[in-house]
Parts: C-alpha cells; structure tokens; sequence
C-alpha cells in the first residue's frame, strides 16, 4: 500500500477516538451524574464506545485488492485502543481534564 492511500483513513482515526469515543463517554457519565470518574474509567469508557466503530472498521470487502487497505485500518485501530488505553492520546486526556473542570 502507498502511502498516499491511507491519508484519508488515518485522518479518520486521529478524529474518532475524541470526537466519537469521548463525546459519547462524557454524555454517559453526565447523565449517570459521575462528575469524578478516575482517569481509567474515563479512558475505559470512551474505548468502549469506540469499540462500538468496529462495523466500520471491517467494512471493506473481503477481496484481494482491499486486503492492504483492511490490514492497515485493523491495525491503526488496535493502535488506537490501545493509546486511549494507556493514555497517549492527547487528545483523550485532555477531554478528561475538560470534563472534570466543566462536566
């Protein structure tokens, strides 16, 4: 696979941890009034919702010439996972300390 043709994917999976996962995480702990969850919770809760794109993720075809393209997205979302998981997407943290001084 060449470079160029995973621009748009990996575009895609810098934005959906926070926007996607994040955003619907900081909804679940305000409606269940958790205005303190540990950083953990926070991190396991927006993976969770995350996890919940993985329809997305095995969307391409199972032919050939997509197989590159699949193996690429299969990774960069494990990878992803794993970042909100042990808090290296900046992104993610930074939605957390939003949400403990403004949830």
């Amino acid at each position: 696979m060449r470079d160029d043709e995973g621009f748009e994917i990996d575009r895609a999976f810098d934005l959906l941890p926070h926007v996607v996962g994040a955003s619907w995480a900081t909804i679940w702990f305000r409606i269940n009034k958790i205005r303190r969850p540990s950083i953990e919770e926070f991190r396991n809760k927006v993976a969770e919702y995350y996890a919940m794109l993985d329809p997305i993720v095995n969307s391409y075809s199972q032919d050939e010439k997509f197989a590159d393209m699949t193996r690429h997205i299969k990774m960069r979302n494990h990878d992803e996972i794993e970042r909100i998981l042990k808090g290296r997407n900046q992104e993610i943290e930074k939605r957390f300390k939003r949400y403990l001084d403004y949830g």
